[in-house]
């Protein structure tokens, strides 16, 4: 089942469309299902939760941190991951650069951007985080690469509420390329989950995150 559901998803996205499967609340057995199907990238949000897993799979998996990052639980988690997905603020930005330093390796990340209706969302808004690329302020970090953004949109029936969160993300995220052309590496737009994927590809993304559409109802 997860196998069949993983073929059919990777088939039905463009060829430059990359898929986390969201695995956290999931065993490492339904993890595997997936890996064998082919899957290679796994979102967690846990920090705990990743770290009990990571010994558990190959090492050639590629993990994703999409969950609201700690302070607390920012040195765990460095030299872990492929690609922390969620950086909703520059003081975790800075924790993560300083930590990653101290760590002699550089951390890849998202910075997440907050354009849903819920408050209970995190995430930069929109100027906060076009001000920080007008200042040029990645330019001090040390150990630290934005490989691009992350957002999502509001939890919502209203389709075209959804697309126009999608599409002002999209919208940021060209915007910082404006900015600052010389970026390297700032490649990465992720949005679209599960129920939502098909329409954040039509506005531009290129990683998408899907887990009930891969390993049904989540297990708490």
């Amino acid at each position: 089942m997860i196998k069949d559901n993983v073929k059919t998803l990777v088939a039905s996205m463009p060829p430059k469309v990359a898929l986390c499967a969201v695995s956290k609340f999931h065993p490492v057995s339904a993890i595997r299902e997936a890996y064998d199907a082919g899957q290679r990238i796994f979102g967690e949000s846990r920090v705990q939760e990743l770290l009990e897993k990571i010994p558990e799979m190959p090492d050639d998996v590629k993990w994703h941190f999409i969950g609201h990052l700690q302070s607390n639980k920012v040195r765990q988690l460095i030299g872990k991951v492929a690609l922390i997905e969620s950086v909703d603020s520059l003081r975790l930005l800075d924790l993560i650069d300083s930590e990653s330093d101290k760590r002699g390796v550089v951390t890849r990340v998202l910075m997440q951007v907050h354009v849903a209706r819920e408050e209970t969302k995190f995430g930069f808004y929109p100027e906060e985080l076009l001000d920080y690329f007008k200042g040029r302020g990645f330019e001090r970090l040390k150990a630290v690469h934005i490989c691009g953004v992350m957002g999502m949109a509001s939890n919502t029936d209203d389709s075209m509420r959804v697309r126009d969160d999608f599409r002002k993300i999209a919208c940021i995220y060209r915007e910082i390329l404006a900015i600052c052309p010389d970026l390297i590496g700032f490649d990465t737009l992720s949005m679209g989950m599960s129920g939502d994927w098909p329409v954040a590809v039509e506005e531009g993304a290129n990683l998408v995150r899907i887990g009930t559409a891969i390993f049904g109802p989540r297990e708490y």
